[in-house]
């Protein structure tokens, strides 16, 4: 299977794929790829589903705080440790 790139998005049409990925509760990549193989006429069933999907949405804003200041400390390098 193959990967692409698409640069240079206008930030109106990121914005609109965003928000109708919101809506499906998909994914972006999941939505371009459905997207995609829909305008080309070809079978959507059996498109791999997002690996992370049942994932999505499940914690609260507050508890997304909570672990970003639980873990807030994992992205700070000690440098004596790298020495």
């Amino acid at each position: 299977m193959s990967s692409i790139t698409i640069h240079e998005l206008d930030e109106e049409l990121d914005r609109r794929l965003s928000d109708e990925a919101r809506r499906r509760k998909r994914s972006k990549n999941a939505l371009v790829k459905d997207l995609l193989a829909r305008s080309l006429g070809l079978p959507t069933e059996g498109l791999e589903d997002d690996d992370y999907a049942e994932f999505c949405g499940l914690w609260s804003p507050e508890e997304c705080q909570a672990f970003d200041a639980a873990t807030r400390d994992n992205g700070r390098i000690d440098e004596a440790e790298w020495r």
